[in-house]
């Protein structure tokens, strides 16, 4: 990068999901997870009284979804073929794609087989003057940023 040129961060604000055959466009938040992976203590009997410390297995955290409550039922009848077992027909491939000023796609990070694995319906109040949100979490094998 030549002296003087700016790199600005991108912001958060400006976003679009993927899921395979599902058609529901917007969305007020969503949480990409963090990737971690546990190192085991393992140490030999004729090693120095030292311990190396081994990776363990990988673990992903859920990807979570929030929106405002409309007519689209996609989204909760994804969850219900987890409910009744349809697993073979549940797994999907998900998408996070962050956007810049204009719409157009820079950065992109892909979930492998996943399925939702909890549905948080909203909450009502006579008293209350905000949207109805619907959340939904996603558990999922694997993650990686692609872009």
């Amino acid at each position: 990068m030549a002296v003087g040129q700016r790199n600005d961060p991108y912001r958060n604000n400006r976003f679009i999901l993927e899921i395979d055959s599902i058609k529901q466009a917007g969305f007020s938040d969503a949480t990409i997870p963090d990737s971690t992976q546990d190192p085991i203590d393992y140490r030999e009997g004729n090693e120095p009284p030292t311990v190396r410390k081994i990776p363990g297995l990988i673990k992903y955290g859920n990807v979570t979804l929030k929106w405002g409550t409309t007519d689209s039922m996609e989204l909760y009848k994804w969850r219900q073929l987890v409910e009744q077992g349809k697993m073979k027909d549940a797994r999907r491939n998900v998408a996070v794609i962050l956007l810049d000023e204009e719409g157009g796609a820079k950065c992109r990070w892909e979930f492998s087989h996943a399925w939702p694995n909890k549905y948080d319906a909203p909450d009502f109040s006579a008293k209350g003057n905000e949207i109805a949100i619907e959340t939904l979490e996603i558990a999922h094998e694997g993650m990686k940023r692609v872009k």
